[in-house]
C-alpha cells in the first residue's frame, strides 16, 4: 500500500476576498503509472499554489482539499490511488472536525464542498485528516500567501 502525506491550506484576503490553495503532496509519485512503489524508491514531493478567485477561507481550505486529492489521484494512477493511504494535515480545526464527521456541516455551500470531498475519498484505499497547528503547515501556508502575492501584484498594473 502506498503512504502519501498531503498538506494543504486555503486562505482568503477579506473573508470573502481574493483567495488562494496550497498544496504539497509527499510521496512515490509516478505521474500516473499504474506501476506500484518499488523497493528503495525515494520519496518526491509536489507544490502547488494556486489563486482561486473571490471566496471565503472556509471555502478555499476545502477547495485546497479537493484539489488535492484530484491532482494525488492524478500523480499516483487510478488504480494505485484505490490501495494508497493518505494522510492530510490541514492547520484548520473546523474543517478537520468536520470531514472527521465531528461537527455537522450547516452552510450550503459547504455541504457541497464536503460531499465533493466525501466523493473523492472513495477513490482512495483509507483517507485521514488530522489537525496541525499553523507553523507545522508553513509551507502549504507560504504557497497560499505567493499565489495572492502574484495575483495582487497582476491588479496593481
Amino acid at each position: 500500500m502506498s503512504k502519501y502525506t498531503v498538506y494543504t491550506d486555503g486562505g482568503s484576503r477579506g473573508n470573502p476576498g481574493p483567495a488562494a490553495i496550497g498544496v504539497v503532496i509527499e510521496g512515490v509519485l509516478n505521474e500516473g503509472k499504474a506501476a506500484s512503489p518499488k523497493e528503495g524508491e525515494s520519496r518526491q514531493r509536489r507544490e502547488y499554489g494556486e489563486y482561486i478567485g473571490i471566496t471565503t477561507n472556509n471555502e478555499a481550505e476545502y477547495r485546497a482539499v479537493i484539489f488535492a486529492l484530484k491532482k494525488l489521484k492524478q500523480l499516483a494512477g487510478g488504480s494505485n490511488a484505490e490501495k494508497s493511504e493518505v494522510v492530510f494535515y490541514l492547520d484548520s480545526e473546523l474543517l478537520v472536525k468536520q470531514l472527521n464527521h465531528e461537527y455537522k456541516v450547516k452552510e450550503d455551500k459547504i455541504q457541497k464542498l464536503f460531499l465533493e470531498v466525501h466523493n473523492l475519498r472513495m477513490d482512495f484505499g483509507k483517507t485521514e485528516f488530522r489537525h496541525v497547528l499553523r507553523d507545522k503547515n508553513a509551507r502549504a501556508d507560504k504557497l497560499v500567501n505567493q499565489a495572492l502575492d502574484r495575483e495582487s501584484g497582476k491588479l496593481d498594473l
